[in-house]
């Protein structure tokens, strides 16, 4: 276990680790679980005391790899389990926990390490699981269905939300709790569950439902007079296909009428690198979208947009915020540099950086920075974020916004200084965000300023013009440079 996690580190995280450093951080965790239980590093020694006591010494060499590592901060669990109940009476995987939270934390905010359990939820959210497609609440004893997922088993069989699951394959639900709900309702796909349901005004009725592949919605559609709306609050497997359906079912209802479309990524905490690019690739017919650069030679990537535009150029508004991160800042920042869509709300998150998920020998999993990405025109997105074409966070009311557009009067973003500021120059970045704060909570001033600008082209390429960026179509060579 050990071995493993400490090798994928070593191979791939951004910057070359101190092995012996991290493995000393995780076993020191021990005495977060047994008080009298400590390791140090003296000298050429790592020590294990038990209650003051020197239990286990061995000394390490220059020539420690990941494996020896490994290998010795087995050797100390070992000999902490032998010398201590409260170690010995621990699960394993609580000790997993402890031990690479301490491994991880030296690292980076955004390394961390997954339990066997908890992997298995980020596997689900990111790429699916056998289920039914409902999501659901427990409360007071009571299993209510509080969304049905669309073009999934349970929206074909008829159920909805507020129904009440009282019965899961025959066992009343009463008593169980949320997490075991989910484990009775998933499963192999092909394989049935059936559930009784309550709902008002009828009898309880039963179901029999075959699971299927449910990878969980991240995208939702309404229709906004003759615009659409859609938002994004996540990237998972199927993102880019869940919004590309509903710009269908948009058309579809709009018709002819559509004049252009909002995609909402405000609190977007980001997810997979390549759904950004798919999203990004359905409006984009040609550019850069985002590259990508570490320690690591597999993490030097380029991606080039190769779509169609699936709405022929029609406007379109992005919102964003404070907490719009990742893979939602590669989106803006690749609409907003290849002059396709304006940028409305307020300076995002600045999460300039790609994690890789490598599976670890207990099922668990650990997440590691491996590279930083760079928006088409070449800045690093990290710390700095995405400034908004049109910042709504300096501003009282969409009438002020659209005044001040109408006489060239709204600031334009500061492309040049952005794109010159160096990666670790801190206060530049900070003094670049301070001229659109960033802003957590939702404002209703964006989606109105998003609905006026989709809806008027001239000053919609007013908007869009704001954030001309400085350099476009760089060459591999000329990103290099800009990291440097």
């Amino acid at each position: 276990m050990f071995e493993a996690g400490f090798e994928d580190i070593e191979a791939v995280y951004i910057e070359k680790p101190d092995i012996g450093s991290l493995a000393l951080a995780g076993m020191q965790q021990l005495s977060t679980i047994d008080s009298d239980v400590t390791a140090r590093r003296t000298g050429n020694n790592v020590e294990l005391l038990l209650k003051n006591q020197i239990a286990y010494s061995r000394t390490v060499g220059s020539n420690f790899d990941a494996e020896d590592w490994g290998g010795l901060t087995a050797d100390v669990l070992e000999e902490a389990t032998a010398g201590s109940e409260k170690i010995k009476t621990t699960p394993m995987e609580r000790l997993y926990e402890a031990m690479f939270s301490g491994v991880v934390g030296k690292l980076d905010q955004f390394s961390r390490y997954a339990s066997a359990q908890n992997a298995r939820e980020n596997r689900a959210a990111r790429d699916g699981f056998g289920g039914i497609g409902v999501r659901i609440s427990v409360e007071d004893d009571q299993v209510r269905v509080i969304s049905v997922m669309h073009y999934t088993p349970a929206e074909r069989m008829g159920l909805k939300t507020d129904d009440v699951i009282i019965e899961i394959n025959g066992e009343p639900t009463i008593g169980l709790n949320q997490q075991q709900v989910v484990e009775r309702l998933r499963g192999p796909v092909d394989s049935k569950v059936d559930i009784t349901v309550k709902r008002a005004g009828r009898d309880p009725f039963g179901v029999s439902i075959t699971r299927a592949h449910v990878v969980p919605e991240t995208v939702t559609y309404r229709r906004e007079g003759d615009v659409a709306y859609f938002r994004i609050y996540s990237f998972n497997s199927e993102t880019a296909e869940s919004l590309k359906r509903a710009v269908a079912d948009a058309e579809q209802e709009i018709g002819p009428r559509l004049k252009g479309l909002i995609i909402d990524l405000r609190d977007n905490p980001g997810g997979l690198l390549n759904q950004s690019v798919a999203v990004s690739n359905l409006f984009l017919r040609q550019g850069r979208v985002v590259s990508t650069r570490g320690r690591h030679p597999d993490s030097h990537q380029y991606f080039e947009a190769s779509g169609d535009d699936i709405v022929g150029g029609k406007p379109i508004a992005v919102l964003v915020d404070g907490n719009s991160a990742s893979a939602a800042e590669i989106v803006a920042a690749a609409l907003q540099d290849n002059r396709r869509a304006v940028v409305v709300g307020s300076n995002t998150y600045g999460k300039g950086t790609v994690q890789t998920v490598l599976p670890l020998p207990n099922q668990g999993e650990i997440t590691l920075t491996w590279a930083r990405f760079h928006a088409p025109s070449g800045y690093t997105l990290h710390h700095l974020g995405v400034l908004p074409s049109v910042c709504t966070s300096i501003y009282r009311s969409a009438d002020d916004v659209m005044r001040d557009l109408s006489i060239g009067r709204v600031p334009q973003v500061p492309t040049d200084r952005r794109n010159a500021v160096k990666p670790e120059d801190t206060k530049g970045l900070d003094a670049l965000r301070e001229t659109c704060p960033a802003r957590e909570q939702d404002n209703p001033m964006d989606v109105e300023i998003a609905l006026r600008l989709v809806s008027m082209p001239a000053m919609f390429a007013s908007a869009v013009r704001l954030a001309e960026p400085p350099q476009l179509g760089l060459t591999e060579d000329d990103s290099v440079a800009l990291t440097q």
